[in-house]
């Protein structure tokens, strides 16, 4: 790195999760390939510390899956951001997000792309460039791109960790799930016609799903950390984590007030946000959500802002909890996905 006058750093989500990975490896992968910046190094980075990489069980698979080592790869631990632009080195691309959290607010000016599918949250002016567009996945995102630049630029494992995270974003491509849009399904056709050897989306789905959802032998602690966003204001913190058992299941593990509040108090979390999806053979999805904190005005906040929101509605109802500091509910609107739940959290925070 110390060779280049020029370290563009490509960088998804604090989740850290499938599409956030081969989102950044791919785009790098390409900018590296089509850059005409000979001076410049564009180095993925994986937004967690390499320790955490384990938890995120259906990224590992499909890395491995494709001979892609985890020795190749370079986590938020193993670069100083803040250094490189402080020494004036750092361009930044943000994929699969576009807002940094208060931590990295520093970084901001850094910033030269971001590629996200997210409702646009926060401006950015030029010169820096910005693609957010509501697709199912952001790989669909990082597909067009690849797609419209110099022809034989993608390779078959590129191509076969976007196809998988499509697919797994998108679920399968179902229209009962409610996620995936035309372009995504445009952009799986067009990655199997440029490499038919690619395996059936059936088995790629299952295989990705099955590791996805298999959290043997984790512990809560790893549980909350395995999908884990953070949304911050002010002096407040909030997690939000994605868990993969049924919500009943999870709010009667033996010890669980215990692990919430320990998770909270070592991070400076003010409280979590629990929330659960599960599909059925359709592809349908059900979901469920728990709001915890020790603080009963902020509970009451959370729990009203979400109870209340339009943009969308969630149709919440309520369901029985073990404790008073726990609320719980199933999501009648059940095509509501996190990263619709984000912005009505963070408004309310």
């Amino acid at each position: 790195i110390r060779h280049h006058r020029e370290i563009h750093v490509v960088m998804g989500n604090e989740a850290c999760d499938l599409d956030s990975t081969v989102s950044a490896l791919a785009l790098a992968y390409f900018l590296a390939q089509s850059s005409p910046a000979a001076r410049a190094a564009f180095v993925p980075v994986l937004n967690i510390p390499r320790a955490d990489f384990a938890l995120r069980t259906e990224t590992t698979f499909l890395l491995r899956d494709r001979g892609v080592p985890d020795a190749s790869l370079i986590f938020r631990d193993e670069i100083d951001l803040r250094g490189l632009h402080h020494a004036g080195l750092l361009s930044l691309t943000l994929v699969d997000h576009h807002v940094l959290p208060g931590a990295d607010a520093a970084l901001e000016e850094a910033v030269v792309e971001v590629l996200d599918h997210r409702p646009l949250e926060q401006e950015r002016a030029p010169p820096c460039r910005v693609t957010v567009e509501p697709v199912g996945s952001c790989a669909t995102l990082v597909t067009e791109r690849i797609a419209q630049g110099p022809p034989g630029l993608l390779d078959r494992t590129t191509a076969a960790l976007l196809h998988g995270t499509i697919l797994l974003d998108c679920i399968n491509l179902s229209p009962a799930a409610g996620k995936v849009t035309p372009r995504d399904v445009a952009c799986v056709a067009l990655l199997e016609e440029r490499f038919p050897e690619l395996p059936p989306r059936d088995s790629v789905f299952g295989a990705l799903q099955a590791a996805k959802f298999d959290v043997t032998g984790l512990t809560t602690e790893q549980m909350l950390r395995k999908d884990l966003k953070v949304i911050s204001s002010d002096e407040l913190a909030l997690a939000i984590s994605g868990i993969y058992v049924d919500l009943e299941t999870f709010l009667l593990r033996p010890g669980l007030l215990q692990d919430l509040e320990a998770f909270c108090q070592a991070r400076g979390y003010v409280g979590l946000v629990a929330m659960t999806v599960s599909f059925n053979e359709h592809h349908e999805p059900t979901r469920k959500l728990a709001v915890y904190s020790q603080c009963e005005t902020l509970r009451g906040t959370l729990c009203r802002a979400l109870e209340e929101a339009t943009t969308p509605s969630l149709h919440l109802q309520p369901l029985p909890s073990p404790w008073p500091c726990v609320a719980a509910f199933a999501q009648g609107n059940a095509l509501a996905s996190r990263k619709k739940v984000l912005p009505i959290l963070r408004a309310a925070l």
